[in-house]
């Protein structure tokens, strides 16, 4: 049951936003073995003077970086995660073509008890 929230720069065409989904979406199925169709994502676009960026970390990032916030339920092992970073940056390398430089990857654990996915608090 990931929840994601993709922050970019404005200006990219929909084909690109929608092909960020899709390899998001086949990274998660692929490392996090995700249910068919557990798809809840957001993508946020900035202008120029609100989104920021450095060279931290000795990474050239881009005016293309793209911020990816993960939520996921607090049972994912190391192994996965670092297999989701992996296949992120390979899938979003291949559509729509981000460098891996401008792939910025957050996962936040978070437990069962704190997600309601309708209904109520079915997992609590």
């Amino acid at each position: 049951m990931p929840l994601l929230h993709i922050s970019l720069r404005a200006g990219k065409p929909q084909a690109y936003r929608q092909a960020i989904f899709d390899s998001l979406y086949r990274a998660m199925r692929d490392a996090l073995s995700v249910p068919e169709d557990d798809q809840f994502m957001t993508i946020s676009e900035h202008d120029a003077a609100n989104f920021r960026f450095g060279a931290a970390y000795g990474v050239a990032r881009s005016d293309d970086l793209v911020y990816i916030q993960i939520t996921v339920f607090n049972t994912r092992t190391l192994e996965q995660k670092k297999a989701l970073f992996g296949r992120i940056a390979e899938l979003l390398g291949e559509s729509p073509g981000i460098r891996p430089e401008d792939v910025f990857v957050n996962i936040v654990d978070s437990p069962k008890e704190n997600w309601s996915v309708g209904h109520g608090a079915q997992f609590a």
